[in-house]
């Protein structure tokens, strides 16, 4: 398995490639700039002490990957998504961006579609299989390989097999994932990121996330 990070060289994206390389996946750092996702690649190998992640432009990543993930800031959402439309076809997209508002990241401002995973859905078509998932996981904790993230990975998408794929890869992360259904449960899933940064800022942390209870 062939894993993309389109927007990778940002905040999420160097952890999850980490984390992934280290449990043996083959990742893919995408960038607008070939030159910056080679250089991000670069020094994450060199953590790593092993060459296991490559840099791309966005484009030929998606093409070389079997399943891709875009952690972009949500201005880039549709330019990205766009630019990789005929590459991502037939393939599982997860969605880790979320739409905050600008102006103040404790809130959302949600586009027409609902969510970023139901704008990604309608712009990419049904052959695409969009999962939305990590979008509560924050990117802090992501890095400090060291330990395991405290807390639960909410996973949605309107197809159950790619849900369950993007549930393994949550748990190649050392998380536990939660199918959280279809993607109407979307604009849920991606509000609570805003809800967990005002805990972050209002406790003066960082890597405030979400457990799940009473689940067998």
């Amino acid at each position: 398995m062939i894993v993309s990070i389109l927007g990778g060289t940002g905040d999420q994206g160097p952890g999850m490639a980490m984390r992934w390389a280290k449990a043996g996946i083959e990742v893919i750092i995408g960038s607008r700039q070939q030159e910056k996702a080679v250089g991000v690649a670069a020094e994450l190998n060199q953590e790593l002490g092993q060459e296991l992640i490559k840099g791309m432009a966005n484009p030929e990543a998606a093409a070389a990957s079997d399943i891709v993930a875009i952690t972009v800031p949500f201005s880039a959402h549709k330019p990205t998504l766009e630019s990789v439309k005929d590459h991502v076809q037939g393939k599982i997209l997860i969605d880790v961006c979320v739409p905050l508002d600008p102006d103040n990241v404790r809130k959302m401002k949600y586009p027409e579609a609902g969510s970023a995973t139901q704008e990604a859905q309608a712009l990419l078509g049904d052959e695409v299989k969009v999962v939305a998932a990590f979008q509560n996981v924050s990117a802090t904790e992501l890095r400090h390989l060291e330990h395991d993230i405290d807390c639960d990975v909410l996973v949605c998408g309107n197809d159950r097999g790619a849900r369950e794929t993007v549930m393994e890869l949550v748990e190649k992360m050392g998380m536990t994932p939660v199918d959280a259904g279809l993607a109407y449960n979307a604009p849920i899933v991606e509000g609570l990121t805003a809800v967990l940064i005002g805990l972050n800022i209002r406790n003066k942390v960082k890597g405030s996330g979400i457990r799940i209870t009473g689940l067998p």
